[in-house]
């Protein structure tokens, strides 16, 4: 899995489909005001890419993941200037690939960034003060998301952005059903997981725009793909 998601973020593109990090990058950017562009927090960072990225338009970046491995990768890229991962091919085949921050563009902004292992859930007291906030394929992977989108309102600056990026893929290995944000029937009506968004979010956040559908691409083998439409909604606090 590690390799697959280095792959996901620093290999090439699929299918005409642009990398996620750069997707999601691009939409903060049209939100973001150019004064409010000091500290993001990036959680559910993976192996790091959308970190490196940001780190290119904020002063400071904070990438934080469940998956000490992962967070492992990004720490080594930012340190070592490079990583070297498996890709493979069919069966037992596989190449080797390599990512590197000077052909990525990253060895002038790579010491703004501090990757962390961490719970979104339960996340420290000192990780606030952000104008942003990016919750990237997060809230379907969280046990209790009620409880981290309750809590991220006392990590954003008043003016600043939440931005959530998710298929909505509720499953019970990861998040028990009485936790599901939406996806489920509610007095004899369908109700989404953008509605659950709403009403969690409502008093602390505004809805800056109607949400959008971003494509992303993960590349299992050679012959073998995930094609995965996310939901992207960017929240304002009061």
């Amino acid at each position: 899995q590690v390799s697959q998601y280095c792959d996901f973020h620093y290999g090439q593109e699929h299918f005409g489909v642009k990398n996620l990090a750069l997707s999601l990058v691009d939409i903060a950017l049209k939100y973001q005001e150019p004064a409010k562009r000091s500290r993001v927090l990036d959680l559910g960072c993976a192996v790091g890419r959308m970190s490196f990225e940001l780190a290119k338009h904020f002063d400071a970046v904070t990438g934080i993941d469940f998956s000490a491995r992962f967070i492992q990768v990004g720490t080594h890229l930012k340190e070592g200037g490079s990583i070297s991962y498996k890709r493979v091919i069919e069966g037992d085949l596989h190449s080797v690939e390599t990512a590197d921050l000077k052909s990525l563009g990253y060895e002038a902004v790579a010491s703004k960034i501090e990757f962390m292992q961490g719970d979104a859930c339960n996340l420290k007291p000192h990780y606030t003060g952000y104008d942003l906030v990016i919750a990237s394929n997060l809230i379907d992977r969280l046990y209790e998301p009620k409880i981290f989108l309750e809590d991220v309102k006392s990590r954003i600056n008043s003016g600043g952005l939440l931005i959530i990026c998710s298929p909505y893929t509720w499953l019970e290995e990861f998040t028990q059903k009485e936790h599901w944000l939406g996806g489920f029937m509610k007095e004899g009506k369908p109700y989404t997981t953008l509605d659950g968004l709403k009403e969690t979010l409502q008093e602390s956040f505004t809805l800056v725009d109607e949400p959008s559908d971003v494509e992303f691409v993960i590349r299992e083998t050679a012959r073998k793909f995930q094609h995965t439409v996310a939901q992207v909604s960017v929240w304002k606090r009061h």
